[in-house]
């Protein structure tokens, strides 16, 4: 089961499992989109049942899951992916409106966790996937809401996690904390910045993130970092953080916004999907990376590892025979 699985970094998510003909549940607000990533899990050789549901809805969630089980089968893997945000200074952002966002970004979670927990544990088996990020240690301005999310979503989980270990469980929860992404969400999210929001530089495709998801599903790794900019903002903080607020108290409204002005028609999904031709990747392709060289040692480092420890033997051996 993938959450938010209709665009942006769960669209990329979906792509990478429609890959391997993955039967897999897709969960979303937008039908239109559903219906599309549908469309393509199956034209890879894969299966797909779409749940047009909002994920601050607990029982809905929870209905998602056990007709998923019951077409498919025991669910396996469950992704929470499912996000919503508003780009403001606290000060603009209404009860409301801050109530909504952490209740997808952050109650969406704790519920897709609680529906896939109520089928894994009985088996004892199955691996939930949490998409983090740099800013669940590393708060940024304009973005209390998501970034709190994201902090409680790392809390939560490591509760979580320590109960699984005192249980003997063999389930396992992981979480792939993710770098700045070129995703819709930046052209839909509700806003009241003067100019276009943006991803904090360096921003990388989705397809990058998506990879790091689909290999933490399948190995046993605690958390997944993504990226050197997600390595730096989580160090940072547990070596200045002060420093940190300093800077980005003076870099981090205009690092957020291009020096287009937001148009006045500007969609918002806040509250309600936005329908259109929105998918994995968002409107700033000229400048996004496809590609990250620590995302991929990252996830290859135990190979790596045995290389380089056969090299340094061999180097030894010749070394000492030379001798």
């Amino acid at each position: 089961m993938i959450t938010g699985a209709s665009a942006g970094v769960g669209r990329a998510i979906t792509r990478e499992f429609a890959n391997r003909q993955a039967s897999i549940g897709l969960i979303a607000r937008g039908k239109q989109r559903l219906e599309a990533a549908k469309a393509e899990v199956e034209e890879k050789g894969g299966r797909a049942l779409t749940f047009s549901i909002d994920v601050a809805d607990s029982a809905a969630v929870e209905n998602a899951a056990q007709t998923l089980e019951n077409e498919f089968g025991p669910i396996d893997i469950w992704i929470n992916n499912a996000m919503t945000t508003i780009f403001a200074p606290l000060s603009e952002i209404t009860p409301e409106e801050f109530r909504r966002a952490t209740e997808v970004t952050y109650l969406g979670c704790v519920y897709g966790t609680m529906a896939a927990l109520r089928r894994m544990l009985p088996r004892d088996k199955g691996t939930i996937v949490q998409i983090g990020s740099a800013l669940a240690y590393r708060s940024i301005p304009l973005q209390a809401p998501y970034c709190g999310a994201k902090h409680a979503i790392v809390g939560f989980t490591d509760s979580l996690r320590s109960e699984l270990i005192h249980n003997r469980s063999n389930v396992h929860v992981t979480v792939v904390h993710l770098p700045a992404v070129n995703t819709p969400q930046f052209s839909w999210c509700r806003t009241r910045l003067p100019r276009h929001p943006q991803p904090v530089p360096p921003i990388f495709e989705p397809e990058v993130p998506a990879r790091a998801v689909y290999w933490a599903a399948h190995h046993k790794r605690r958390e997944v970092f993504v990226g050197i900019p997600t390595i730096k903002a989580i160090y940072a903080q547990d070596v200045a953080p002060g420093f940190a607020d300093w800077y980005l108290g003076k870099n981090g409204y205009s690092s957020q916004q291009t020096d287009q002005p937001v148009p006045a028609n500007r969609p918002d999904n806040l509250f309600a999907p936005v329908e259109g031709d929105y998918e994995a990747h968002g409107i700033f392709d000229a400048v996004a990376k496809p590609y990250s060289g620590q995302n991929w040692v990252n996830l290859h480092r135990v190979p790596i590892a045995l290389i380089a420890a056969s090299v340094a033997g061999a180097a030894a051996l010749f070394w000492k025979a030379k001798k």
